[in-house]
Parts: C-alpha cells; structure tokens; sequence
C-alpha cells in the first residue's frame, strides 16, 4: 500500500491553530501517514510577510511538537520556485508512488484557477477544500469548480476555525503601537 501525504502550504505568518486542527482533522479523515507543512518565503498573491522564514518555521515547529506526524519544511531554495505546482512535481519525484493531498481553505479555491499550471495540479496531486466562513458559497461557484467539476476536489465537511494569519497580523499591527 502507497503512503498517503498531506501538504498544507503557505506562509504561516504566523503559524496557528486553525493550521494544527485541520492538520489533525486531515490525518485521521484521510488516513494520511504524514503532513508536510511547506512553509514558503512569499505567497505570490500577497504581500511580503511580517515574521522571516527562518522564525516563522521556528513557531511552525513549536505549535506542532506534540503531533510527530507533521514535519515542518521549506522547499523555495531546492525547487528555486514558491509555486505550488512546482513543489508537488518535487515532491513526487522523491516518493514516486505516495498518494498526495494538497490541502487548502474554501478561500483559496475562489481565486484557485489563478495558480500556476492549476488543472495539472488538480491531476497530480488530491485537492483537498476545508470550510472556511464566508467562503463556502463563493468557493462553490468558482472558476476551478465550473471549469472541472467537483469530482477533481474532495470538499471536506469539517468544523469551521474562524481564525487567520491576516487576522492574526491585523490585530498584532493594531496593538503593537
């Protein structure tokens, strides 16, 4: 049997536990042997981040200590690229026949057919949708799920983490001065 490997990427700025407990919620639900947390440099959608990497994969590692079944890692200096489509093809070469499961929040996938090369990643790799509030109808009706249907993204029913990174640095930005 083929190992199966959760990828939950981005920048984690900072890392919280919304990020744990879908992490956790996708290693039971999807039996999943491992959890990679590729931590990127920049999100190429968003602005460059508050924390360095080097301190944000610090943090990453805290949060998850307790969970062996996540490693923290950042790939941007191997696959010289933070695209996503890039670090699945990466990463298959290395386990060519692990069963990946990229995991994203229902925002992501309102602005998903944006992402470089996205219906060959929907190919190579499980798009795995958590809810995530406000977002559930918008991701429903987006370009991605028109374009190829449902069947080639598995929408997870979960309990919704009303917390994010941007509201994370929003209310650290407001309180710092």
């Amino acid at each position: 049997m083929s190992k199966k490997i959760g990828i939950l990427g981005g920048t984690f700025d900072p890392p919280h536990r919304g990020h744990l407990a879908i992490s956790k919620f996708s290693l039971k639900k999807l039996k999943l042997n491992f959890i990679i947390w590729a931590i990127t440099k920049k999100n190429p959608f968003k602005k460059k981040p508050i924390m360095p990497l080097k301190r944000r994969i610090l943090l990453s590692k805290k949060i998850t200590k307790l969970t062996k079944k996540i490693k923290i890692k950042s790939y941007d200096n191997q696959i010289q690229s933070s695209e996503t489509i890039d670090l699945v093809r990466y990463l298959k070469k290395k386990e060519k026949k692990a069963e990946y499961f990229f995991l994203i929040g229902s925002d992501n996938l309102v602005n998903f057919h944006r992402w470089k090369s996205w219906k060959k990643l929907s190919k190579i790799c499980q798009i795995t949708v958590f809810p995530r509030n406000g977002y559930v109808r918008k991701s429903l009706n987006s370009k991605a799920i028109k374009t190829m249907g449902n069947s080639n993204f598995l929408l997870l029913k979960s309990k919704m983490i009303n917390i994010s990174s941007s509201k994370i640095r929003k209310n650290y930005l407001k309180y710092k001065h």
